[in-house]
């Protein structure tokens, strides 16, 4: 392990672009493995000097804590489920994360990137195919009233036939769809819709927004959703949403199962633990946008091209300030959803929910214990992919939602879930 600790310095070093990005940071920080520690000081991005330890009374601003095995699966080219982020090992108590955070918060990207020079780049994985010319896309804006104040919502569509409504992720926008939209196999079959939640991408908030925080309720959550379907005249769409999408449409087929043809949850479960303090997320010495996109970095799987990975996580940098908080008030504190998935009748609205092996915040445990209480639910968990499938790993993602539109397809009318 000390080879691979003492290596950070050439590896950080010679990649400029790292050090770009940690230019403002100049620190110590500790990384422990078992029981040898290491003090990295950084200066402006470069990383002058790593030290082994035993120390005394020697001063550092953060320190990074695991196991040397935990170290040692962290550090493989292709890291194992649960050791391919720090936070994912201290989720699973196999980390912990101590001392003044604030640089740590600040510089969250640099130092994950740091940590993980070692695992070396992967063979590029493929990404879509970019056809030349206007892609067929259409965005437009419907005007709504959503909790007596009126709104301007902005949403993109492609393709005929059934309607299929598509939510996105937790401070991001409709742009994760993308890659479906443009999808040929999915778009002669499905109208596919996807909007910008009130406050993200290009729907602005509501009149008077400066004077509020913003804070998603299920109630909210809902009213919107039915709301866009309504001023559409979408008969029966089906519903897929991700992360907090994903849990929506679980209360969406609870609620309104005779209205919808089925749902899919990308990542859903009726509850997750959570993993890291919201209070990170708005604040002046912390750029929302930056550590938003820091935090959920780890969610994507490793094998994710970096192409995609990027785009993914630009639609968090880009966010507006609070959204991302605002909408986890909804996911963490409003919709524990445990004592009400049983409800839902799969005979009237059929429920798939699909779940990545890297995703540590809605791991595939959680799916399958919230599936288990849905009679009639179906489940799959997607090999090498994490938290954002549809905009990670677009290529990888058809191969496991073309067959579920496929048999949603092939129901015609309302049908029967059956359990696997």
């Amino acid at each position: 392990m000390a080879g691979v600790i003492d290596g950070l310095v050439e590896l950080v070093n010679r990649d400029e672009a790292l050090v770009r990005r940690g230019r403002f940071l100049t620190t110590t920080f500790l990384v422990e493995v078992g029981e040898v520690p290491y003090l990295v000081r950084v200066v402006e991005g470069r990383i002058a000097r790593v030290e082994r330890g035993p120390f005394s009374m020697r001063a550092w601003s953060f320190a990074l804590r695991a196991p040397a095995e935990a170290w040692r699966r962290f550090w493989e080219p292709v890291p194992p489920p649960g050791y391919h982020d720090i936070f994912a090992m201290a989720k699973r108590g196999e980390a912990r994360i101590e001392g003044d955070l604030g640089p740590l918060m600040a510089n969250l990207r640099y130092v994950k990137e740091v940590l993980a020079a070692p695992r070396g780049r992967l063979a590029a994985a493929p990404v879509p195919d970019r056809a030349a010319g206007v892609e067929p896309i259409v965005g437009r804006y419907v005007s709504l009233v959503l909790g007596g104040r009126p709104h301007r919502v902005y949403f993109e569509e492609a393709g005929q036939g059934l309607p299929l409504v598509c939510l996105h992720t937790a401070g991001a926008d409709g742009r994760h769809f993308r890659h479906l939209m443009n999808d040929e196999a999915l778009t002669r079959h499905f109208r596919v819709l996807a909007f910008d939640m009130p406050w993200h991408g290009k729907s602005t908030p509501p009149p008077g927004w400066q004077d509020g925080e913003y804070r998603l309720t299920t109630d909210a959550y809902v009213d919107a959703i039915m709301a866009f379907g309504s001023a559409l005249g979408l008969e029966r769409p089906v519903v897929m949403g991700c992360s907090m999408g994903g849990r929506i449409v679980l209360e969406l087929a609870r609620r309104h199962g005779e209205d919808l043809r089925a749902v899919i949850g990308l990542e859903a479960a009726a509850h997750q633990e959570p993993w890291y303090d919201t209070e990170w997320l708005h604040r002046p010495d912390v750029h929302g946008g930056e550590v938003c996109a820091a935090l959920v970095s780890g969610l994507v799987g490793p094998r994710a091209p970096d192409e995609t990975r990027w785009e993914t996580l630009w639609g968090y940098m880009t966010s507006g300030p609070g959204v991302f908080k605002g909408d986890l008030y909804f996911y963490r504190v409003d919709s524990d959803l445990r004592d009400r998935v049983a409800a839902i009748d799969t005979a009237r609205c059929p429920v798939y929910l699909l779940t990545g092996e890297y995703d540590f915040s809605c791991t595939p445990d959680d799916t399958r214990r919230t599936a288990a209480k849905i009679p009639g639910a179906r489940v799959t968990i997607m090999a090498g992919l994490g938290h954002f499938p549809m905009s990670e790993n677009p290529v990888r993602f058809r191969e496991y939602v073309l067959p579920v539109l496929d048999e949603i397809r092939g129901r015609g009318g309302h049908g029967q879930g059956t359990r696997t």
